[in-house]
């Protein structure tokens, strides 16, 4: 019995557990931490890579056009989907950018009456939403863009302005991350003279991005 009470004693005494015992209480906190951490680090990639591909975008479309010396550069269907497919091949399989967001460009332009309106705009992604700033034929009068930030044509001139939304795919767990959708605009004045009169066709005649269709392709 007294062997047995001082084995007790020296057991009651030993601080050779408490170490482990802390660090098992306090690693669901550091687990949690570093998961939010490492979710937050994902989700602010993912949205720069977001960033840089709108302005992309819009700085290509806004020199996209067939070059010639004598006449305002045209610009064809065909040019402004390979602006929005390389955007998405830019973007790689980290975003897949047409699979899960929506591409939407716009041309604005003064119309005769020294009106703003969206001249012609045109679409491409899976995702089913529509701009959140006006659509073809739209008359803006303040502009295009959110409240505050709106863009401007000047006469004789247009700004394209392009607009992305992009669903979010978690690295861990969707819980972690509130906001899933990723917004993203951006606007650049056309580069060149261009005919603002509309977009033309090859022949054969080209794919047009239709902001009623939705696909990645």
């Amino acid at each position: 019995m007294k062997r047995l009470r001082t084995i007790l004693r020296r057991l009651g005494l030993s601080e050779r557990g408490v170490a482990a015992v802390e660090f098992a209480l306090i690693l669901p906190f550091l687990l949690t931490a570093l998961l939010y951490g490492s979710e937050m680090a994902w989700y602010m990639m993912v949205q720069l890579r977001v960033s840089q591909a709108t302005l992309q975008i819009a700085d290509n479309a806004s020199r996209i056009g067939d070059s010639s010396t004598l006449t305002n550069r045209k610009i064809y269907e065909g040019d402004v989907n390979d602006v929005m497919l390389g955007a998405d091949l830019s973007g790689g399989k980290v975003l897949n950018l047409l699979a899960n967001g929506r591409i939407i460009v716009s041309s604005l332009q003064v119309d005769s009456s020294g009106r703003q309106v969206i001249q012609w705009q045109r679409c491409k992604g899976a995702k089913n939403v529509a701009s959140s700033y006006g659509v073809q034929g739209e008359l803006k009068p303040t502009g295009l863009g959110p409240t505050g930030q709106e863009v401007t044509a000047p006469v004789g001139d247009a700004v394209i302005f392009v607009e992305v939304q992009y669903d979010y795919k978690p690295l861990i767990s969707g819980a972690l991350i509130s906001n899933k959708t990723i917004k993203s605009t951006a606007a650049f004045n056309v580069r060149d003279s261009r005919d603002l009169t509309q977009v033309y066709q090859t022949s054969p005649a080209g794919t047009v991005a239709s902001c009623s269709t939705f696909s990645a392709t």
